[in-house]
């Protein structure tokens, strides 16, 4: 984990619409016990409406989105809990730009690195599809409760047997204490508008497929 500069939000700004929004969200959520309700309580009163208040333009928030994609030697598909993508007919598309897992709580649920990573390789499939990129770059973000953790990955040799994802995970931020923050990096994601990376080798987990 770093403060990568895709993280440094600072100098961005929210519409006095967003800002009044934001502030009515944040409010039923202050003095909300979001220890002792379920995942969908929580999605539907904390984590979808901040996705919807980074809609820009043809790109929206979605829930419960099928996806499907097709490597050289293996197949990823699945639901993805939530995203940030185009849409078509009322149907999310690509390009997708930011792919969110709701992880379950408690000692005995799995760990949503995976799952995640395994939704951006999709991802990333498809968007390639449709650009031919040679890199496809690609947000994701797990949940728990009302903690939000990014994760910016870079997809690269897509049609070969090794596909690299390459990944920058940022620090958590808590929606209660850090809504207009997290508000902000959904924003410049949708934006495209992210600043180059800085990165250290240390920083590098490269997942081979």
């Amino acid at each position: 984990m770093a403060p990568y500069a895709w993280t440094q939000v600072d100098d961005m700004s929210l519409s006095s619409e967003e800002q009044t929004l934001l502030n009515a969200l944040s409010r039923r959520l202050s003095y909300y016990d979001t220890s002792f309700v379920n995942e969908a309580t929580i999605w539907s009163r904390a984590i979808y409406p901040m996705l919807v208040l980074a809609e820009q333009g043809e790109v929206l928030a979605w829930s419960q989105v099928p996806i499907r994609a097709q490597y050289p030697h293996v197949e990823l598909q699945g639901v993805v809990d939530g995203m940030l993508a185009q849409g078509i007919i009322g149907m999310a598309d690509a390009p997708y730009y930011l792919i969110v897992v709701e992880a379950k709580r408690g000692l005995e649920s799995q760990d949503p690195r995976f799952q995640l990573c395994g939704q951006l390789l999709a991802a990333a499939r498809l968007n390639w599809e449709c650009d031919q990129q040679p890199v496809q770059e690609i947000f994701g973000c797990y949940t728990i409760i009302d903690t939000w953790k990014f994760l910016r990955a870079t997809v690269q040799d897509i049609e070969t047997d090794a596909p690299h994802l390459l990944i920058e995970p940022s620090r958590e931020y808590t929606q209660k204490t850090e809504a207009e923050t997290i508000l902000k990096i959904l924003k410049r994601i949708v934006a495209g508008s992210t600043a180059p990376s800085q990165r250290g080798n240390d920083d590098r987990v490269v997942i081979n497929q």
